[in-house]
């Protein structure tokens, strides 16, 4: 049998102080990129999305503190990219 595609979705708030700058953008694209599963990214409420694991997608988003992102992500582990990216963002990018 082969791997079986899932989707995942999940919405999270910017906490840290900056929002989606240079770094907090590269650190997600790094996490996005360690994993099979395509990741769109898009700000609630807006219709366009982007590339979750391209830096020039992420930093078009110019997502300032607060933002809420929809994340949306489909293939073999879908669920874990997610919860990692989640995370990663929970967590303020390991900001102060």
């Amino acid at each position: 049998m082969g791997a079986v595609d899932k989707t995942c979705r999940a919405a999270v708030a910017l906490c840290n102080r900056d929002g989606l700058h240079a770094r907090p953008a590269h650190l997600f694209v790094q996490t996005a990129n360690a994993y099979a599963s395509r990741i769109t990214v898009r700000r609630e409420g807006e219709a366009e999305s982007v590339d979750g694991k391209s830096i020039m997608g992420m930093m078009m988003l110019a997502a300032e503190r607060g933002a809420m992102l929809a994340l949306e992500s489909e293939g073999p582990d879908a669920d874990q990219q997610v919860r990692a990216l989640v995370e990663l963002v929970e967590a303020g990018f390991g900001e102060e």
